[in-house]
């Protein structure tokens, strides 16, 4: 690879495309990063409320390719194709100097193939769950990306012996919260006094998968709420859009009334405050375990795309928890056993077993050590490494005027 500056005319260009809530943080973590060696970056691509605070350029609505499953999928595949030849065609015209997509791989993937093959480097940030179905894609993704950057440590090898470059950067999650969740801090800050029943739920960051789990859960947190009168709710939102959507299924009849607190962003201190977590199986569930607070796991999707996904699965488990500490530690409920009855009961287990807790505790503990890296600043080496320029000397900040 050469080393080579940005041209004279235009700063270092870098193309980002995030699909969904959790890529649009990672991205805004990457630019920080990036910025604090080449403060005058412009980032290009599609990124969300994040990455758009941070000065991001997104050419189309990151909202639009927030969708889940493969029936779902379907139903979107035109505007989400126009989208995404646009994105190549315009990427093409930038010429950045590197293109970054961020997990969402059905669509980043191909993105990058079309760009690696018009001479632009390619690095994809989060690899897919190779390790946990379809393990055939390795190969295929070694032949559209440069690199891949890997946020679990039993990744790179899967891609290394394919011939391609891959490294395990760490988790950002496990970067930026604390060892010690300390439970009490969040629940002063909350004005929420130690005795109080509190449940968190994450019924998904997408308007897809709040259609499906939302009122499961409400559903599951009127029947908490009978077992425990003085229980309260915590959920927080996303997206603009997944708080209209949840907004509209609390004011249906049977929802009225639900001490639900919606909060803007802050899960991380929504489930610290908790004392268990009800979360649709994501990457949410890893940011429950960093919270070291326990959490029972949901999913339900369309009946066809189930069977297709689960001829697919390779492991054992759902839940990223669960897959990496090798065992389940928390329960899984899914599909058909996803119901009020059976994740209220759930919840209600962890709610009355304090000793099971502490276990589940110092094994989620063990987890953030292992993940814990300088992830912001090994994936931004990683891209500009990419990118030829890893070498250089960093611009200049411009001086106070």
């Amino acid at each position: 690879m050469t080393s080579h500056q940005p041209p004279a005319n235009r700063p270092l260009t870098i193309a980002l495309c995030a699909g969904e809530a959790s890529g649009d943080l990672l991205g805004a973590h990457l630019m920080a990063a990036i910025k604090q060696r080449y403060p005058q970056a412009h980032f290009v691509g599609i990124g969300g409320p994040r990455m758009l605070a941070k000065g991001f350029q997104s050419l189309y609505d990151q909202e639009k390719l927030a969708v889940r499953g493969f029936a779902e999928v379907v139903k979107r595949l035109p505007e989400i194709l126009k989208i995404r030849r646009g994105l190549v065609r315009d990427l093409k015209r930038i010429r950045p100097d590197v293109f970054v997509g961020i997990d969402a791989p059905d669509f980043n993937l191909g993105v990058a193939e079309k760009l690696k093959k018009a001479g632009i480097p390619t690095v994809h940030y989060v690899s897919p769950s190779v390790w946990a179905w379809r393990r055939e894609r390795v190969n295929t993704i070694v032949e559209q990306v440069n690199r891949v950057l890997c946020l679990f440590p039993m990744e790179p090898q899967l891609y290394q012996e394919a011939g391609g470059q891959a490294e395990f950067v760490g988790h950002p999650l496990a970067q930026t919260l604390p060892l010690d969740a300390d439970r009490d801090a969040a629940r002063r800050h909350m004005k929420i006094e130690p005795w109080e029943p509190v449940f968190c739920l994450m019924p998904g960051s997408r308007v897809s998968e709040i259609d499906y789990m939302a009122p499961i859960f409400f559903r599951t947190a009127r029947l908490l709420l009978q077992r425990y009168p003085s229980a309260r709710f915590l959920l927080p939102v996303a997206t603009v859009a997944t708080r209209s959507r949840l907004i509209s299924i609390l004011h249906q009849g049977e929802f009225i009334g639900l001490p639900i607190q919606l909060m803007s962003a802050h899960a991380d201190l929504a489930c610290t405050a908790a004392d268990v977590v009800l979360v649709t199986s994501g990457t949410a569930t890893l940011e429950v375990a960093l919270c070291k607070r326990p959490m029972v796991i949901s999913y339900k999707i369309s009946p066809l795309t189930y069977a297709y996904v689960k001829r697919k699965i390779n492991v054992p488990h759902v839940g990223l928890p669960n897959i990496l500490l090798g065992k389940g530690a928390v329960p899984e409920l899914l599909q058909d056993d996803a119901t009020p009855a059976k994740l209220a009961a759930a919840v209600a287990e962890w709610y009355e077993s304090p000793q099971d807790v502490a276990a589940l505790q110092q094994d989620f503990l063990n987890l953030h050590r292992l993940l814990q890296k300088d992830t912001d600043a090994l994936a931004a080496g990683a891209v500009l490494a990419e990118a030829g320029i890893a070498a250089a000397v960093p611009e200049a900040a411009p001086e106070a005027v």
